[in-house]
Formats: C-alpha cells, structure tokens, sequence
C-alpha cells in the first residue's frame, strides 16, 4: 500500500491528544474502532482545573463554548476553546481538539477531529479523521456506508485495498480544504493541503498539495 494513505503521511500526531493512539497503527481506518475507549482512557486524565464533567463520559474545557441546544451524548471530549453551536448534534465517540468549531445542524458520530478542525455549517462527519486546520464547507458531507451495505474498499489508483470494515467516512490530511456541497464517499482520503471543488463527488485517494475539480480533473497545487 501507498506510503501517503499512511497516518504519519496525513497528521502532524502532536496536534490531538489521540497522537500516540494513532501512532500505534499505520492506516487510519484501523484506528476507528478504538475510539470510545481512547475516550474514556483520556477522559479520565483531564485536569479538573480546565474541563468539567457535564454528565457520564462527557469532558468539556471550561474554556470551550457550548450552545444551550447542541446535543451530546458520551463517550465525548471537547477540548479548549472550541465552540459547538445551535443545533448541533454529537452522537458520541467524538474526540474534539482545541480551537475547533461544531457548526449549527453539524452531526458527528464516532470521530477525531485534530485542533483547529472546522466542520461550521450543516455537515455530517461519521467514521472519520479530520487533521489539523482542516475545513468542511457548508453542506459537505462524509458518507460512511456504501448504498450496497459491503465493506468499504479503498481506492487508491488501480489499487484497491479490502478493510473488512462496513462503516468508515473519510480522512482528511493536515489542511484540507472541502468545498460546499461536496459529498465524500465511503473511504476517501485527501492528502495534506489538498483542496476539493464545491459539488464534488469524491471517490478514492487524493494526493496531497493536490486541487480535486472533478473525477479524472486533478491538478497540483502550485
């Protein structure tokens, strides 16, 4: 398997207190399923001088704003200075860097999201991995599960890599940007610094310092 589907090739570990989880595997859909308990294992760590406990397995930095009709369900971190917003739903297993932003009508559901993650506005991340400063426009989306309900495959050129896994969602390297509207489908992964067009469908792997304008149409970032 390519080098750049590889962790080390898409986060800058210091940047999540789930680096040394994720250092231990070498491709990020393995690290999917050990997230509640990587949760759980950190929650118990966290300083009662900078998070408090809102109710069981949910961790929230007292610097961190939280709205009044966001939903949040354990095992769940949100880390310093993030903000969850209006409406926002948190279905659990969600691991929440700093300085991240949880947008109105934004549902997450068994993820990592590095610090300085923006996911603002109507977006649905599900069985995925979001590095540092990466950024989902309004309305993009990450589809977790094929409409045939099999195993997710990884694309990756002409390789096609069999994870024995039916729910994964998409991993985005340090950087990402995704366009509005944009739909990422079950197992894509975007290199760092790489940018998707609004209204894409994107399927597979994406270089890193790529521009994705359409299936076949990518270009290197100058």
């Amino acid at each position: 398997m390519s080098e750049k589907l590889m962790i080390k090739s898409l986060f800058n570990l210091s940047e999540s207190v789930a680096g040394e989880y994720l250092s231990g595997f070498e491709y990020p859909w393995e690290a999917l399923k050990g997230i509640g308990e990587l949760i759980l294992k950190i929650g118990e760590t966290l300083p009662e001088d900078k998070y408090d406990r809102i109710k069981e397995d949910v961790w929230i930095a007292k610097s961190a704003t939280v709205f009044e009709s966001a939903y949040i369900k354990g095992p769940c971190i949100i880390g310093e200075d993030s903000e969850v917003r209006h409406c926002a739903f948190i279905r659990g297993n969600a691991l929440v860097g700093s300085n991240c932003v949880v947008g109105n009508s934004t549902e997450l559901k068994n993820v990592i999201l590095f610090n300085h993650v923006q996911v603002p506005h109507y977006n649905y991340v599900g069985d995925s991995i979001l590095g540092e400063y990466a950024h989902m426009g309004a309305g993009s989306i990450t589809s977790n599960v094929k409409s045939d309900k099999e195993n997710v495959v990884i694309k990756n050129g002409t390789e096609q890599i069999e994870t024995g896994i039916k729910k994964i969602g998409a991993f985005l390297g340090d950087h990402v940007e995704i366009g509005c509207g944009s739909v990422l489908n079950p197992g894509s992964i975007i290199g760092r610094n790489s940018s998707v067009y609004p209204l894409s469908s994107v399927r597979g792997a994406i270089p890193e310092n790529s521009i994705y304008k359409g299936a076949g149409d990518i270009v290197e970032k100058n």
